[in-house]
C-alpha cells in the first residue's frame, strides 16, 4: 500500500463566495499543505476557484471529476465542479442568498460524499450564517443542519479547539441571564461526554476534563451562588463514577491557565464567552471548529467568513491547515466516534 492511499480523503468546500474561502483553500493546495496530509477533494464551483487563486497570487492546474468515484489524486488537485456560481455575480464582502445557497449546497454534497463513503472527512472554509438563512437554511446554527442532515438526536454541538484543546459549553447562543435556569447536570454531563469522545477520537486515549465554575471563585462555598454546590459538582461527581476523568468546578480564570500549562486536555465552560475569551485571546489565528457529536469528522477555521479582508490577499492559513491536520488525524482513526 502506498504511503498516499494511507492518508484520508478529504472533501474540502470553499466556503461563502463573499469571504475569504476561496482564498484560503487555493493557498493551500497551491504550497502543497493540502495534499500532504490528505487525499483532497475539492468542492465547489471552478470559477469560484479560479478567482481564490487570482486573489492569492499562486496557480495550478486543478483535474475536473463528476464523483469522488472517479478521483485520480496521481494527477494533482481532484475538483468537483458544481457550476452553479459566477464569481463575476458576487459582490465580496456582502451578505447574499446566492452565495449562502451555494455554500449551503457544497456542504450537502460534502455529506453526501460521506454517507456513499467516498470520504472520511470533511473540511468547509467558513459559511456566513446570515447568507446561509437568507438562503433558506435557517438553522441555530450549522451544527443544527448537520445533525438534520446524519439523523443525530443524542448530543451534539460546537467544539473549539486551539492547539490540541478542546473545549465545550453547556449553554450557547442564549443571554447571558439565562445561563443560570438552563444549567442542569444532565446537560454538563453531555457537555463532558462529548468532549471525552471527541478527545478520544482524536487518539488521546484518557482525556483529563477541566469542568468550569459559574460563578466567582467558584461559588465561595455558596456565598456567591449556589449552582457549583447544587448542579456542577454533582454532574462531575457523576462523570467520575462513569469512568471519566473529569475535574470542578474550577474558576475559568484558574482553569484555562491550567488548561494552558498542560493540566487538562480539554474543559467544559458554562456560556458562550466563558471559553471564547481564552481562546481567542490565546491564538485567534490558530482556532478550529469542530462539529462535536457527528458520525463524520467535520471542521472549519474559527475564523470566519472576514469579510473586512476578503479579496485582499491578505487571509493568513493557520487556522484551515488546523481544521485539515485535525480531520485528517480524526479521519485516520476510523468510523465509529458517535
Amino acid at each position: 500500500m502506498s504511503a498516499n492511499s494511507q492518508k484520508p480523503v478529504l472533501a474540502v468546500t470553499l466556503g461563502d463566495a463573499a469571504g475569504i474561502g476561496p482564498e484560503l483553500v487555493a493557498k493551500i493546495i497551491a504550497d502543497g499543505f493540502l495534499a500532504e496530509v490528505s487525499r483532497p477533494i475539492i468542492v465547489g464551483d471552478a470559477r469560484l476557484l479560479e478567482q481564490g487563486k487570482a486573489i492569492a497570487g499562486v496557480n495550478f492546474s486543478a483535474h475536473r471529476i463528476g464523483d469522488p468515484g472517479e478521483a485520480d489524486f496521481s494527477a494533482g488537485v481532484q475538483l468537483i465542479d458544481t457550476g452553479d456560481l459566477d464569481p463575476a455575480s458576487v459582490r465580496l464582502a456582502e451578505v447574499s442568498a446566492v452565495t449562502g445557497k451555494n455554500a449551503g449546497g457544497c456542504i450537502l454534497r460534502a455529506i453526501g460524499y460521506f454517507k456513499k463513503g467516498q470520504a472520511a472527512g470533511i473540511v468547509f472554509a467558513p459559511f456566513n450564517k446570515a447568507s446561509l438563512k437568507k438562503a433558506g437554511f435557517d438553522y441555530e446554527s450549522e451544527h443544527a443542519l448537520f445533525a438534520e442532515q446524519f439523523g443525530v438526536t443524542s448530543r451534539f454541538g460546537e467544539i473549539n479547539v486551539l492547539d490540541g484543546l478542546m473545549t465545550s459549553r453547556v449553554t450557547s447562543h442564549i443571554p447571558l441571564s439565562d445561563v443560570s435556569r438552563n444549567l442542569s447536570a444532565e446537560s454538563i454531563l453531555d457537555a463532558i461526554h462529548l468532549l471525552d469522545s471527541s478527545q478520544k477520537r482524536a487518539k488521546v486515549p484518557r482525556p483529563r476534563l477541566g469542568v468550569a465554575a459559574l460563578n466567582p471563585h467558584s461559588g465561595e462555598s455558596g456565598t456567591c451562588g449556589r449552582e457549583e454546590l447544587d448542579i456542577i459538582m454533582p454532574a462531575v461527581a457523576e462523570a467520575r463514577r462513569r469512568g471519566l476523568d473529569a475535574h470542578g468546578p474550577i474558576s475559568a480564570d484558574v482553569l484555562f491557565m491550567r488548561a494552558f500549562r498542560g493540566d487538562f486536555d480539554a474543559a467544559v465552560t458554562m456560556y458562550h464567552d466563558q471559553g471564547q475569551i481564552a481562546l481567542k485571546t490565546k491564538g485567534f489565528e490558530r482556532g478550529v471548529t469542530l462539529a462535536g457529536g457527528m458520525p463524520v469528522p467535520l471542521a472549519t477555521p474559527a475564523h470566519g467568513t472576514a469579510f473586512d479582508i476578503a479579496g485582499k490577499n491578505m487571509a493568513k492559513t493557520e487556522a484551515i491547515r488546523c481544521a485539515v491536520r485535525l480531520v485528517a488525524k480524526m479521519a485516520a482513526a476510523g468510523p465509529g466516534w458517535l
